[in-house]
Parts: C-alpha cells; structure tokens; sequence
C-alpha cells in the first residue's frame, strides 16, 4: 500500500489504521468478541440501556425525567468516571469502536428528530394566542442576548486572528444553548405535577413549542456559519443552500405525503411500501443536507414538520420508536458522555464560569418569562412558575452542545461546563416548581368546613327524598377501544325512562400513560385547538377512543361530558378520583383490567398496571366505585339506544352496605324499559330476611332489612327471591344459587359483605381482591364462563378520601 510520507511517495510505509471486523469466529478460535465490532457493539448497547434505566429507576422518586438519567449516565460511561480506568476504556469503549457506535447513534438521533418533527403542528402555532407567543419571545431573547454577553468570558471568543471564524458562531451557539427550551421534557414534568391542562401548561406548552422552532432556525444559520472554510462565500452558499432545501421540501414533501396518505384509508393496516418510501425520504433528506453541510438532523426534523399529522404518522411511529427510544437514542447520550470530562473544569476561572453559565441560564429565562407574563396579567406566582418550567432543557440541547463541538466551536471546558449547566437547570424544575405551585394546595379534606357543608351525593343509595330527585352524576372510565361497547350498554341501562332523563349525566375520561416517547407528546398535540391542549367544548376528535364512544350509539337521550387524561400511570387514579370529586359524581365505572376471549374462554391480561390503577381508586375515591368485567356485552356492535334494546340484570344480595349500593344501582337500571331486573337474596341457616320482612319488627331491623323493606311493594315489577342455604353444605348450595342466577347478561354484586355464608364461599385463589370474593367466585369459571359482572364499592366516610388538585379539564354541564 502507497502512502505519503513527508510528500513523496514511500511504497515501503503501510497505513497505520486498523479496521475492526464485523463478527468473531468465536472464543474456541481464542479471538475475543470485544474485538470485534458486531459483538461489541452489543455490549455497549446493554450496558447503556442497564445504566440509563437503573438510574431512571433511581430518580424516580424525586420525579425527574428520564432525559436526566440518561444525561448522567452517559457522564458516568465517559472519561469522567468510569472512562478513568484504564482497561475500563481499552475494553469497552475502545477508540477504534467509536466510528460505529457514533454512527448508530447518529442514526437513531436523526430518526428521533423525524418523530420530533411529527409532533409540530404549524397550523397550531399560526393560531396560538398571543400571550404564548409574547412569553415565549420574552423567554428566549433575553437568554439569547445575555449568553451573547458572556460568551465574551470564554477564551472561544477571544480567538487568535486564526481562529476569527469560529468567534461568531460560538456566540450564537452560546446564545440558542442558554434559550433553548425542551418541549418533550416540559410535557413529561407538566404531566407528572398535574399541570399539564391547567393555564400555566397550556401557555407554557405553546410557548415551548414556539422557542423549538425558533431554536432549530437559529441553530441552522450557526452551523451554516460554522463551517472550516475561511472563504466567507460558503457559509453564505451553505445557508442558501438550506433556504433553497426548505422551500423545496415545502414545495414538493406535501404532495408526495398527502399523495400516499390518501392511499392508506384510516382503519386499515398500512402497506410496508409507503412506510419504506417516508423513511427512505427521511434519509435522504438527511444525506441532502448532510451533503449541503448543515447536520442531517435538519434534513429529517423538516419532513418531520411537513409529515401529514394523521392515522398515517401515527402507524410510522408505532413502527419507529421502541427502537429509536429503546436502544438507539441512548447511545446518543453515552457519545456525549464520552466527550464530557468533568476533569478539565479546574481552576477558579472554570468554576467561574460554571456557576456564571447556570446563573445566566436561569436568571435569563426566569426575568425574560416572568416579566412577558406580568405584562400578559398573569399572577406572579404562575408567572415565576412559567419561567422556571421555560428553563427546562434536555436532548435538544446536548444536540446543540454536540454540533458545536464536532465542529471545534466549543472547546472540550466549554462543552463540560454547558453540559453541567443543562443537566443542573432540568434537574431542580421540578422541585422548584412543587415549591411554588403545591398541587396539594386546593385539596378538601372531610374535616375541612367547605366540605362538610357541600349538597352533594356521594353514593346511589339514599334515604333522603331530595337527594333521590338529584341528578345522578356517573364517571365512566375507558382504558381502550374494547370499553366503548359494554359501557355503552351499562350507560343506556342506567338512564332510566324518557321521564327521568334529565337526572342522568355521563362523564367519560380516557386515561392514558404519558411517556417522553415522540408518540405521547403527539397525543398531546392531537388533543389541542388552537393552540389549546385537550378540552374541546365542540366535541372534536382530542381522543379517538372518547370520540369513538361519543359515535357509538345513539346519545341524545344522555347528556355526556367528555376528557382525554394524560399522566404517569402511577398518579394517573388521582386524575380519576379528583375528577369525580369536582365533578360531584356518584358512581365511578371502571373497566376490568383483564379482556375476555371468547373462543378461548378464558381471560387475557391486556396491561396489569391497570389493576393497580382500580385499587388505588378503589382506596382514594370519594364516591362510590364500580368495576365492569365484561363477558359478552361488547360483542354486539349494534346500537345499544335504540326502542329494542334489552338487557336482563340480576342483583346477587348478601348484605352489607356495598350489596345495598349494588342492589340501588340496580334499581335505577329497573327504570328503563327494556331491562329486565332480578333481586336474589341470599340468607344463611340463622334467619330469613323474608320472615323478618313479613313479621314487619321494625324495631329489629338492621339496615339491611330497612332498604329491602323499601323493595318490597316493588315485588311484582322487577322480581324478587329469596334462596336461604342449610347449615349443612351452605357453602355448596351457595355456589349453587349463584350458578343458578348467573344465566342472565350482568350480575351486580358487592365487592364486600358482611355475613358469614360469604367468608365460606369455596373460592380457591382470590386473585383480583378488588372484585371481593363473590365477584372472583364468579370471574373464575367456576360459576358461570359467559355472564359480566359489575363489582360494587359503596362509598363510607369512615376513611378521608386522597383527593389531589389534578389537572383533567372537564365541561360543567
């Protein structure tokens, strides 16, 4: 191999570089796989993802993003910490592996900006209020203009006259670094204090979004400045260049979208070639301006932008993301990690400009939002909220600090101290903003005066003549698709007849798990209007599921308030509970967390964190709950409102106040013509209810006796039995009146009972304690494999209800 030493030709002189194999032949061979670049690669992709997690993992608790985790992982991997060990760094992030590793990481980072891209809706920022617009041009020029002002204390811009090209773009590169603000960062803390629907999310989300565009614009033109060349003219064909790629992509990507979008009809699975085609026009568009000489993020973030928002997109990132969120975008993070050493911040001048940096960056954002705010007539705590959530930084900044630095603007100090800086801003949003904005802070409690003097109903079952002409006031909750069908039939029951109407409302609340993945953040964008997040009074499509169940049926008889809740799944019950609670509900409806299959017989565990969900509203709801398990009632996709509808119920009565609940909830359904309602009193060996009824010893009734007292006239219209068990066996002929009553569509029953022929039922293994030992006995197979079962909490004041200040938006009717 020919090679140039000292400019002239040596024949003799071999090149130095060592290429690394793909695979190993194995180490019965005696090669080691770290040698190899398919194999270590691998490893390298473990051990980041072990890392990251079990540092999420860790700072969970202190609720802070995952983005933080990662940051900090990715120091720990690098020459801060671990990269000091020597045989560490020679073994597993080799100089030599760098090049692959780098490039997977780019790779996963360019796709991530493609999804980053989809959740821009520039339709939704032409139409956003002037108020965000104002904050978030406050918010971003005053830190832009003070981090042009300090990054005069750096030595980068203060060059000798060599390094003269690179002083103007490392001020700009200062500045978009202190302005930037992270939008998928922001909506992840926003939804984990329960702010995410409130006024403060709602302005502080548009304006997030409004300084990402504004970011990515200005980080162009300093790339475009950037370039090694001391020619002035190609920065300038570098920047028109990038003009002349937007307005091309603006021209031409539409129409080619729209062209296949409309070739992929909603509700049909997409065909593999068009998603190939829009990843291909991804990458090339990222070759293109890598080509140009501006990052290829920039080439995939536009089509990202110009992407049809759509079922389309949707099918792209459910294909797209696990991938680039699971496996490859960390590496992104570890390659900055790698280039971070904390080491070179030494000196008193270094620390300097440490503490300088985050002071700046934190005083620029706050001032600049808080005094825009003030102007806007906002309050002054919401407005010091605003600004410390506008400092939140995260991927979008390493992706800044990264470009500079591969770039040779900033210096390996320089990236250190910005690196810490956004690393230190993103951590304390979170505390900082408990501080302030305590979501705690308008919570009821029962001893407080407001609640005790509240007219409000709490639960279906009432003795009081005027509480039973209040309007009852039902919160269904949908987890997916599969829910609308068998809540619909339970609301269409429960509506009573065309006299009774008017007492009847109905919210729906779609509770769903925010993640920082691209497609949860467009689950925000889809439910906003103008510019505003999730409520629409005009009932548009915030959420396919609640505007699926508000398009199945025929609702003009129901009057129907609908919301789509995004938050953490692990708060996601006091989103539920504080909804009913100010909403004055008097029945929480909750799906079973388990999807029957019918040919199969058997039930399918779809998500468990849903069963955590019921319990945790079961313990906290300050109403009554119930849990629907539906067996069959979704199977008939008909119209459930309609003159021919039917539905046959029975009430399986033990006692206790929770069969009494279930027993009044099954009243109401009587209401309605077409339901069908049977009471089956269940008594053991020591007396019958029935005899007490009928010797009318009013002094010896129990409350039991009373409410079935009440029934009893209604004998003729809605069937009533009364099934007593010998002391012998009662268990077993238990079971068997109950397998007797199962042969209707529903069976209401008590999710706990206070005598003792229900402690002795044989039930095996309880292992849904949230349905009670009744509902289990029944869920199990054992009774009945084709009935549904609504399991029945009844709501008592014996414990406080956890009620926490959430942030679901719903209507008041």
């Amino acid at each position: 191999m020919v090679t140039l030493v000292n400019g002239t030709a040596s024949p003799t002189v071999k090149c130095p570089v060592v290429v690394m194999k793909a695979t190993s032949n194995g180490v019965f061979e005696g090669e080691s796989p770290l040698d190899f670049a398919l194999p270590l690669v691998i490893l390298q992709i473990c051990l980041v993802v072990a890392v990251t997690r079990s540092l999420a993992f860790l700072l969970r608790p202190m609720r802070q993003p995952r983005v933080v985790a990662e940051i900090i992982g990715g120091i720990l991997l690098g020459p801060s910490a671990l990269g000091r060990i020597t045989a560490y760094e020679n073994s597993i992030f080799p100089a030599r592996s760098l090049t692959v590793l780098d490039t997977l990481a780019n790779l996963g980072l360019l796709l991530f900006l493609f999804l980053v891209g989809l959740e821009i809706d520039l339709k939704s920022l032409r139409r956003t209020g002037k108020k965000a617009i104002s904050i978030a041009a406050a918010g971003m020029l005053l830190p832009f203009a003070m981090g042009v002002v300090i990054s005069f204390a750096f030595p980068e811009a203060s060059s000798s006259s060599g390094e003269n090209n690179r002083v103007v773009p490392f001020i700009i590169f200062m500045g978009v670094a202190l302005s930037i603000t992270a939008f998928g960062v922001l909506a992840r803390i926003l939804a984990e204090l329960k702010l995410l629907t409130t006024d403060i999310g709602r302005i502080s989300m548009s304006a997030a979004a409004i300084n990402d565009v504004a970011a990515w614009v200005l980080l162009g033109i300093a790339v475009s400045l950037s370039s090694d060349r001391n020619s002035p003219l190609v920065p300038l064909w570098v920047l028109l260049c990038g003009i002349a790629f937007v307005i091309a992509c603006f021209l031409i990507a539409p129409y080619i979208f729209s062209f296949i979008s409309r070739r992929c009809p909603e509700g049909e699975p997409i065909d593999e070639k068009y998603v190939c085609v829009a990843l291909c026009a991804v990458l090339i568009a990222g070759f293109a301006t890598d080509a140009i000489g501006i990052h290829a993020i920039f080439g995939a973030f536009v089509i990202g932008v110009l992407f049809p928002k759509g079922h389309f997109a949707d099918a792209i990132v459910e294909k797209t993301e696990d991938i680039v969120m699971g496996l490859l975008l960390p590496l992104y993070f570890v390659m900055s990690g790698l280039e971070t050493d904390i080491t070179t911040i030494h000196g008193l001048k270094s620390w300097g400009r440490l503490a300088l940096v985050i002071v700046t960056a934190c005083f620029g954002k706050i001032a600049g939002t808080v005094g825009a705010a003030l102007l806007c007539k906002v309050g002054l705590r919401d407005s010091l909220v605003l600004g410390v959530l506008m400092s939140t930084r995260g991927l979008v900044e390493l992706i800044v600090l990264n470009i500079g630095k591969d770039r040779k603007v900033l210096s390996d100090q320089t990236f250190a101290i910005m690196v810490l800086m956004a690393t230190f801003t993103t951590f304390i949003t979170t505390p900082v903003v408990m501080a302030f904005y305590k979501p705690g802070e308008t919570t009821q409690t029962q001893d407080s005066d407001s609640y005790k003097n509240q007219k409000r109903r709490r639960k279906i079952e009432s003795d009081k003549e005027d509480e039973k002409t209040q309007q009852l006031k039902v919160l269904i909750c949908l987890q997916s698709r599969r829910d609308i069908q068998p809540m619909m039939k339970i609301i269409e029951a429960s509506r009573g007849s065309n006299e009774t109407k008017e007492r009847f409302c109905v919210y729906v609340i779609h509770i769903t798990q925010l993640s920082e993945r691209p497609s949860a953040i467009r689950m925000v964008q889809k439910a906003r209007r103008n510019g505003l997040p999730f409520w629409n009074k005009k009932r548009d499509n915030s959420s396919a599921v609640v505007a699926a169940f508000e398009a199945s049926g025929n609702l003009r008889n129901i009057l129907v308030r609908s919301v789509t809740a995004i938050s953490p799944l692990s708060t996601i019950h006091e989103d539920i509970c504080s909804s009913a609670d100010r909403k004055r509900a008097a029945f929480v409806i909750l799906p079973f967390h388990k999807q029957w299959r019918s040919l199969e017989q058997e039930f399918e565990t779809v998500r468990s964190e849903f069963q955590g969900i019921n319990k945790r509203v079961l313990e906290n709801s300050p109403c009554s709950v119930g849990i629907l398990v539906d067996r069959g009632l979704g199977d008939n996709d008909s119209e459930v409102a309609s003159s021919s509808f039917s539905l046959s119920v029975n009430v399986l009565f033990f006692g206790g106040c929770d069969d009494r609940e279930a027993l009044a909830y099954g009243l109401r359904m009587a209401e309605h013509p077409g339901v069908k309602l049977t009471v089956v009193v269940i008594s053991g060996p020591e007396i019958s209810r029935f005899d007490i009824l009928e010797a009318q010893e009013t002094s010896k009734k129990n409350l039991d006796e009373q409410f079935l007292a009440t029934i009893k006239n209604r004998v003729n219209a809605i069937g009533f039995e009364e099934r007593k068990v010998n002391s012998t066996g009662e268990a077993v002929e238990a079971v068997e009146v109950i397998r007797e009553f199962c042969g209707c569509d529903i069976v209401l029953v008590g999710k706990s009972s206070e005598v003792p022929i229900v402690s002795k039922l044989p039930v095996m293994k309880i292992e849904c304690p949230e349905l009670g030992p009744v509902g289990n006995l029944i869920v199990s197979n054992e009774v009945s494999t084709s009935v549904s079962v609504l399991v029945v909490q009844q709501y008592t004041a014996k414990k406080i209800p956890v009620v926490v200040s959430a942030s679901v938006a719903v209507e008041t009717p």
